[in-house]
């Protein structure tokens, strides 16, 4: 079963995705997002609360090639999430000041390659930001991030069974 668990921050997505997967004997992992590093202490409490609240068997992968690990993982895959995964692509290849163009395109691929993953997938959830909801960016940043991982979240729903919204704690069955 391929699930995708969309919602607004600290809506209870991680902790509902988790769950889905509570009763795998055997779970990857896969943090896309920076990992704790010191440099910023409220996203490393925010890291530290996630390790201390997964199942000591599981196994965790800190990677943006968030499609090879989906391959190469065994067992069932928790990918948390794709918002920390579109930002660490456009930090890592410096995509943020980019042509419009060249953003999208570089995104495109990386959004294939993943869809590819997760459709050969069996049991996978994959978390992600419900970016429609809220605010309208006032900066190029903020709108750019809106519209990928808007993009981005439509096409992984497309390869999933089951899309899940989570609001304040509580699940609706999309």
């Amino acid at each position: 079963m391929r699930v995708l668990v969309t919602g607004g921050v600290r809506s209870g997505k991680s902790r509902h995705a988790e769950q889905l997967l509570s009763r795998a004997p055997l779970v990857t992992y896969l943090a896309p997002g920076r990992p704790a590093d010191g440099s910023d202490p409220d996203w490393d409490a925010r890291v530290a609360q996630h390790r201390a609240r997964r199942p000591a068997h599981w196994r965790t992968v800190e990677t943006a090639d968030v499609a090879a690990a989906v391959r190469e993982a065994d067992g069932a895959v928790l990918v948390d999430c794709l918002g920390t995964w579109l930002t660490a692509l456009l930090d890592r290849d410096q995509l943020w000041e980019a042509d419009s163009r060249e953003i999208h395109t570089a995104v495109e691929g990386r959004v294939s390659a993943l869809c590819d993953a997760l459709a050969a997938a069996r049991d996978v959830v994959v978390v992600t930001n419900e970016v429609g909801l809220g605010v309208v960016p006032s900066h190029r940043s903020g709108v750019l991030f809106r519209d990928l991982l808007g993009t981005a979240n439509q096409r992984v729903s497309a390869v999933c069974e089951e899309v899940h919204l989570v609001i304040a704690g509580r699940v609706l069955t999309l």
